[in-house]
């Protein structure tokens, strides 16, 4: 037996056919320099028109070059975790398990429905893990008396939910999720089958009561009575200005606090933090720290897992698989954090906004630890907290973890940690939002907290388990999707030229290959530049009769035509291989075109401005909920556009003048009477021809769809002038 004490509980290893994948790279470097060699020998004199287009091109390839660089870093040394969960049931891994705060942060009740937000909570209390070591927090940003009676709501709820979950062992364990995708077995338990039926009913009717009364917009008399708690917003003026409201509405003390089979119930507080106009809140960051304080008041649980709203768990047992890594006796107490995937349950078969994430974050880990993406992250409190890595002092007395315990009533607690959720304490101790916690003044927190953490000397780990830990939501329109992305390109190209660039804050703290790692993501938003050139440029010069690309019939193609294919091949093939289709990854590349010539397009300049001191961050809240007929043209895999948005004038701009261009090009072959293996431009007009076939939804959204999701007139009319006008002054 003294022999499992010192097992691991995980193991690394790498993939497979890397020989395959670093030769496939040779080659395609090879391929690259041939280009680069056509490019230098072959630059159009002073006198010749087109030398600096073509010059231009030549840069585009080099920024291209050095963007593909970064990635291969990542992707050169991709690593897989598996855990060895079953070993925990060890006596001394067991009973040193370590007491767990869930952070659960929601903003708005209006965006994030209360209904949703109570699921992801019920989803955490009924994790497969000793309830009395749980302890779960929501943070309510929007102040609201509505999703406080959902938790009320949720807090009687989960005395049937639990016991039925860990009974059945079902999963889901959101509510919602389970009705939903529960399938009745044929010769299923009929114990488990009525008891089922009885909690749906019951489930059903908190759901009813909890939207009725959301839809109302406020707290009947008659439920106001149910709960002390509701009184507090008695002296509430508005979201944006409020005391501290804390209520802990299950405490591990409280004799009553157990399910209806009398096992414990995890602990279950509801924060919203104090509000003035004149001072900050820092959003996410602020929410959370404010949550970091006043749980190191209540149950202080070494480990901190920080969820978003809407994303459940998916799997009841992630908990003790985090918990591996933390506990490994060899190398558990370097573990600053934990990652899980960000995957989405309400995708289609083919993701028409590729909102899935790709395998970069593998390579990520391998290079030294992924960074932190802002959910689904376990967390080591310490490390978040501000403390730096030493081999002595952070190696773990196990049996020391739980030391804490909650002797004060509800009552006692909830008064003396207000104070702690205040808008004036980050006055006195200046270090939360720098040194400690989630840093400020960034609209992507999470990124530049994981480095600072990883730059304290911790190791981040990133684990993909076979059944998904958490589901969330993605984006349901294209411009959801756009905003979303151009606040992620923003916050990250704002660490690239700050002082917490990896290259700089990183320096002689992190490996180079971890400080390179994170250049593919922290320079989305200048790839806008090259992107946009390589999209417009070739087309109008198509135009104008300057030729930028060999002929089909020079040996010079040859390059051309390897780089493009085999890279495309092989991405393709990664897609399917991921479990991914052509179409899916078809709309990828869509993707993959519209955030850079939008989206970042529009964050490279915002950070221009905010650099000249003319702008300042915002953070915008995600819509986790669609309307009734987006959500069935979403089903239907056809892109939403609908509103109004600048974003939507440069996309269409962009496929107008492709499209304008492309008619020009072949009038040109056809009039100049050229074979297309002779004649200079084949090239220019297959890549106008690429971009027309990618913009094909957003031909049907400006002139052929007639429903709500088409593209506003107001965009069409400004995006055929801007394209006209370019290809009219192309043309003179």
């Amino acid at each position: 037996m003294e022999k499992n004490h010192h097992l691991p509980l995980y193991a690394t290893k790498s993939a497979k056919a890397r020989i395959a994948f670093q030769l496939f790279a040779l080659s395609l470097f090879v391929g690259i320099c041939f280009i680069f060699v056509y490019r230098v020998s072959n630059i159009p004199s002073e006198e010749e028109a087109g030398r600096w287009a073509w010059i231009g091109l030549f840069l585009s390839e080099l920024w291209f070059c050095f963007y593909w660089f970064m990635t291969l870093v990542v992707r050169w040394n991709p690593i897989y975790r598996c855990t060895f969960k079953d070993r925990l049931s060890i006596s001394r891994y067991e009973e040193a398990l370590p007491n767990i705060d869930i952070f659960v942060c929601t903003a708005d009740p209006m965006i994030e429905p209360p209904a949703m937000v109570i699921n992801t909570v019920l989803s955490v209390m009924a994790y497969d893990y000793p309830p009395q070591k749980l302890n779960v927090y929501l943070s309510d940003d929007g102040g609201s008396d509505l999703t406080f009676y959902a938790m009320v709501e949720a807090s009687s709820f989960s005395k049937i939910w639990l016991p039925f979950c860990k009974k059945f062992k079902v999963e889901p364990r959101s509510p919602e999720a389970y009705f939903r995708t529960a399938v009745l077995e044929p010769l299923e338990d009929p114990v488990k089958a009525k008891e089922r039926s009885s909690i749906k009913k019951s489930y059903e009717g908190m759901k009813k009561r909890i939207e009725t009364t959301t839809k109302l917009g406020r707290i009947s008399e008659e439920i106001r009575k149910q709960h002390k708690g509701f009184r507090e917003w008695n002296s509430v003026a508005s979201r944006r200005y409020h005391q501290t409201i804390l209520q802990i509405l299950v405490h591990a003390k409280d004799p009553k606090a157990v399910d209806i089979e009398g096992q414990p119930l995890p602990t279950l507080v509801y924060l919203a933090r104090e509000k003035r106009p004149q001072y900050h809140h820092n959003f996410k960051a602020g929410s959370v720290n404010a949550l970091i304080r006043v749980s190191s008041r209540i149950s202080n649980g070494p480990i901190i897992l920080i969820l978003d709203c809407d994303m459940y768990s998916n799997n009841s047992e992630s908990m003790r698989d985090a918990v591996c890594f933390f506990m490994d006796e060899e190398k558990g107490h370097e573990v600053g954090f934990v990652q899980f995937p960000q995957s989405f349950e309400n995708l289609t078969k083919n993701d028409v906004y590729g909102s899935s994430l790709n395998v970069e974050i593998h390579g990520f880990d391998g290079n030294g630890g992924p960074c932190f993406i802002g959910t689904g992250c376990f967390h080591r409190r310490n490390a978040l907290c501000g403390q730096k890595y030493s081999d002595q002092e952070c190696k773990e007395n196990w049996k020391g973890w739980n030391d804490i315990k909650m002797e004060e009533t509800a009552s006692v607690l909830e008064d003396t940690s207000k104070v702690l959720a205040s808008c004036t304490y980050e006055e006195k101790y200046a270090q939360w939002g720098n040194e400690m916690g989630l840093k400020y003044g960034c609209p992507v927190e999470d990124v530049i907290t994981g480095l600072a953490i990883q730059c304290r000397g911790w190791r981040s780990i990133y684990f993909n388990p076979e059944r998904k830990g958490f589901l969330g939501l993605a984006p349901t329109t294209l411009l959801q999707t756009l905003i979303q992305h151009r606040r992620w390109s923003e916050g990250d190209f704002q660490i690239f030229v700050s002082r917490y660039c990896p290259f700089v804050y990183g320096y002689k703290k992190i490996p180079l290959k971890l400080q390179l790692s994170y250049c593919p993501y922290l320079l989305w938003a200048p790839n806008c530049l090259a992107t946009l050139y390589y999209v417009a440029v070739p087309s109008l010069c198509l135009l104008s009769g300057i030729p930028l690309f060999p002929k089909i019939s020079s040996a010079w193609v040859l390059p051309f035509a390897f780089v493009i294919i085999v890279h495309r091949a092989y991405s393709l093939g990664e897609f399917v291989w991921c479990g991914g289709t052509f179409q899916g990854w078809w709309n990828e590349q869509r993707m993959w075109l519209f955030k850079r010539i939008s989206s970042y397009f529009f964050a490279f300049i915002d950070n221009i401005l905010k650099l000249m001191g003319f702008t300042d961050s915002a953070f915008a809240i995600t819509a986790k909920v669609a309307e009734t007929d987006v959500s069935q043209r979403c089903e239907q895999e056809l892109m939403e556009f609908g509103a109004s948005s600048p974003m939507f004038t440069v996309i269409a701009t962009m496929a107008l003048l492709n499209a304008f261009c492309f008619v020009g090009g072949m009038k040109r072959v056809l009039m100049d009477m050229q074979s297309w293996f002779s004649n200079p431009f084949t090239l220019q007009i297959l890549l106008c021809a690429l971009l027309v076939i990618i913009s094909l939804p957003v031909y049907q959204g400006l002139f052929l769809r007639k429903d709500e999701g088409r593209m506003p007139s107001s965009v069409t009319q400004w995006s055929l002038m801007f394209a006209a006008l370019a290809c009219a002054l192309a043309c003179y």
